[in-house]
């Protein structure tokens, strides 16, 4: 197993085969791509799964989350998770944050994300956002 960082072009194929392959391949681009980290795990060789990191100054939201819908439940996920956390925690990132599927709040809490008192619904989907503060141990109030 090899976790490294990839291309934006590497995550966009990702995103598109499991978040939205019903959608036009540019539906999955964000805006700050090019400037985002984009990291994957790969196994045997293949990328089983991909992450994209935003950072602005000493924050940090971690968007398009992503696993090959026959790969997961494999760990491959978490642990890639817990690369990058580590690795935004050594680039002195403060807090890190993102918009989490309400239903898998549960999944981010393993890793020492919490959930704020932000919620919303998009795309008939429910939200909350969750963080985590390092450095004093207070929580951001998210204004």
């Amino acid at each position: 197993m090899l976790i490294k960082q990839i291309t934006q072009i590497q995550a966009w194929g990702l995103r598109h085969a499991v978040m939205w392959p019903d959608k036009p391949y540019d539906y999955i681009k964000l805006q700050g791509d090019d400037t985002a980290l984009h990291y994957g795990l790969f196994h045997e060789d293949e990328l089983k799964s991909v992450i994209s990191l935003f950072i602005e100054d000493s924050e940090c939201q971690f968007r398009k989350f992503a696993t090959l819908e026959g790969e997961q439940g494999k760990g491959y996920g978490s642990r890639l998770l817990e690369h990058v956390l580590k690795e935004l925690k050594t680039r002195g990132i403060r807090r890190i944050w993102c918009n989490a599927r309400t239903e898998k709040a549960g999944y981010y809490t393993r890793f020492g994300l919490r959930e704020t008192d932000r919620r919303f619904t998009k795309g008939g989907k429910s939200y909350v956002i969750m963080e985590m503060v390092h450095g004093d141990g207070s929580r951001s109030s998210l204004t």
